[in-house]
């Protein structure tokens, strides 16, 4: 419903659901979209994903990543759940297969736990049915699924360890579980889109009957809104160009809103750690709505350099960024100025986060949201060689955070780190 093979969006949401664990309440949270989908790629978030068919012309197969949205809460941890090891959300690899036709879709799918938090597998088969009418989209679903004894035990268990006069050791064993909602979705405009969700969820009874938990059904609503980058057109007949992009920087203590207003911009203050990165991108759209602005979508690996204190580390983004070059000096030297928005995941936690967040008691994540404000000339421009005029040399900050510890997706985490570093970047 969001975007058609090629589209590409962002937007935010906010989720609200009674929490199954006693006295945990009303929990709400922020969840920021960004959304591309391939012909054979997707990224949706909380997921990412190889797919191989046309649901409604053949059978489709993915493989993917898909973040799970259960774990303990993060802040006001109730009674019911105190003093006992945290329970995270976990990362799940997972394949589908799904086939369809006017009658609707059905799937089948697995999902096992990767990220060291339950180790657990869930199978699920499920229906769904897209209806369309003019400016508005409908898809409800249906779902059944088989949760084994490992990721069950693992939320909701309580161990020996862990157990109080009020609270008992508890084993959860495998259970049956069942899903309904339904998604829906309204164009206000040719880009803008209100996005919203309701489910219902029906929880096994060994969940149920877990001496930390007092929600049966839970029930989920979800509601935000998304902007579509879409191109409308093909700009590029003859093939849509390629953008590289390579950088070096050192880490900064100040943040990034004083690094991009260049009230801070000192580098190693604490520590000696530093990136090198390389970014490969596309351009989505040329001149937004005749503005000068244009937006590309972008896949960038870093090698974190730690200084010894652990080891060096590779760090992974996929971001769109917006480039506005509308200055009245453009003709003579382009000058653009940037913002890159997206996902950030670390295979460890940097130095920065680690002295400035979990030395403070706060929670830090690998997978964490990543601003990329830049500035930068045309070469070309400078040196006065018109073929090197769609090449840049720039400044830039590499910014990780958790959006003020309002993301269960991102850890809740409140603080983040800053590089500020300097690039070149060109276009073939």
């Amino acid at each position: 419903m969001a975007a058609p093979d090629g589209g590409a969006g962002v937007g935010a949401f906010v989720r609200a659901e009674r929490s199954p664990y006693r006295g945990a309440g009303q929990r709400h949270d922020f969840l920021p979209l960004y959304l591309y989908e391939g012909k054979h790629a997707y990224l949706h978030s909380h997921s990412v994903g190889l797919k191989f068919g046309e649901v409604l012309t053949e059978p489709r197969f993915d493989v993917f990543l898909r973040y799970r949205f259960e774990g303990f809460p993060y802040d006001q941890i109730p009674e019911s759940i105190a003093g006992m090891a945290k329970r995270d959300g976990g990362i799940d690899a997972g394949a589908s297969a799904q086939i369809g036709g006017d009658w609707g879709i059905a799937f089948v799918e697995g999902l096992h736990d990767v990220s060291a938090a339950s180790h657990g597998t869930e199978l699920r088969l499920g229906y769904r049915f897209p209806w369309r009418s003019g400016r508005l989209w409908l898809r409800p679903h249906a779902f059944v699924g088989y949760r084994d004894a490992r990721l069950n035990d693992y939320y909701y268990g309580v161990r020996p360890d862990e157990a109080t006069p009020f609270r008992p050791a508890y084993t959860a064993h495998a259970g049956m579980t069942a899903e309904v909602g339904l998604y829906a979705a309204y164009n206000l405009t040719e880009r803008w889109r209100l996005i919203a969700g309701l489910t219902f969820t029906r929880w096994p009874s060994t969940v149920r009957d877990s001496p930390i938990t007092e929600v049966g059904t839970q029930r989920q609503l979800t509601i935000g809104a998304m902007y579509d980058i879409t191109p409308e057109h093909e700009a590029w007949p003859e093939g849509r160009p390629l953008i590289l992009r390579a950088y070096h920087g050192d880490s900064s203590d100040c943040n990034v809103a004083q690094i991009a207003e260049l009230r801070c911009t000192t580098t190693h203050t604490k520590d000696r750690t530093g990136i090198t990165g390389f970014d490969i991108g596309r351009p989505f759209i040329e001149r937004l709505n005749g503005w000068p602005l244009d937006i590309a979508g972008f896949l960038g690996l870093i090698r974190h350099y730690e200084a010894g204190f652990q080891q060096d580390f590779w760090q992974l983004n996929a971001y769109f960024k917006a480039y506005y070059y509308g200055f009245p000096w453009a003709e003579r030297v382009r000058t653009r100025v940037g913002l890159g928005v997206g996902l950030s995941y670390a295979q460890r936690i940097p130095l920065m986060e680690v002295r400035d967040l979990a030395d403070r008691g706060r929670n830090t994540s690998k997978l964490l949201e990543v601003l990329d404000p830049t500035v930068d000339v045309s070469v070309g421009d400078l040196i006065g060689v018109r073929s090197l005029r769609e090449t840049y040399i720039g400044l830039g900050v590499s910014h990780r955070s958790g959006i003020f510890g309002s993301s269960q997706l991102l850890g809740n985490v409140n603080g983040g780190s800053n590089y500020i570093y300097t690039y070149l970047e060109t276009t073939f």
